[in-house]
């Protein structure tokens, strides 16, 4: 069997490193996506060090241009398909509500909601050329309730959710399976600028998220998962 074509936003760092390189273990191509090169080579040459094929594709996820000519790289990459998406790229900030700005709110929008719309639609007729599609929006819990000085932020992740689940309404007679996974806290660098005490021996790690991945992109077409939480550890 030919490869598996993985292509991954956020691939730089944290959760999107990990699930890449979840992949890469079982022989697959995998491109993945962040704005720094020195993130992007580096993790490319763990992909291939794990046994798969890595591919480079820098861009801005909020900037549609370049998202453009992202994905149209992946693709070239890929040879015409792509069999997984993982839309992983976001953005995280704790504000009280009454010193929310504007600037803060767009910020949120576009990085955890509307740059996913971006690379799913410059990604959808090559994840229909698959014979087994599969979209993963890598969401958090806070796309299933809220949280205190999180307006933005769980805006954003519902607005990521409800994306997914319409997705899935309209592309699953195409075969095309959606799965919105919703993680707790994660031990990831982005809590490393935000303010507060955490205790990060409590959180998942990024592994425990990708290997749920896999395990759910391994379910069977007939048994599709539509949702998957991973709820801090205890």
């Amino acid at each position: 069997m030919p490869p598996l074509r993985v292509f991954v936003t956020g691939g730089g760092r944290g959760i999107g490193r990990a699930i890449a390189l979840r992949f890469a273990r079982e022989g697959a191509k995998v491109c993945i996506a962040a704005r720094t090169s020195d993130e992007l080579d580096k993790v490319v040459e763990e992909i291939n060090k794990a046994g798969g094929e890595g591919c480079p594709s820098q861009m801005n996820i909020v900037d549609y241009g370049t998202v453009e000519a992202g994905v149209y790289r992946a693709v070239e990459f890929f040879g015409g398909a792509i069999d997984v998406l993982v839309n992983n790229a976001g953005d995280f900030e704790t504000r009280p509500f009454e010193k929310m700005t504007p600037a803060v709110w767009e910020r949120m929008i576009d990085v955890n909601l509307n740059a996913h719309f971006y690379v799913t639609l410059e990604s959808i007729a090559a994840l229909l050329e698959s014979g087994k599609p599969h979209v993963f929006n890598i969401a958090s819990t806070a796309a299933k309730r809220g949280f205190a000085e999180n307006t933005a932020y769980c805006a954003s992740k519902w607005g990521m959710r409800g994306f997914g689940e319409a997705l899935r309404a309209e592309f699953a007679a195409k075969g095309m399976r959606v799965t919105n996974v919703y993680p707790g806290q994660t031990d990831t660098t982005i809590f490393d600028g935000v303010p507060g005490q955490w205790d990060r021996t409590k959180m998942n790690k990024p592994e425990d998220v990708a290997e749920i991945v896999y395990a759910t992109w391994r379910a069977p077409a007939g048994a599709p998962v539509d949702d998957v939480d991973v709820p801090p550890r205890s």
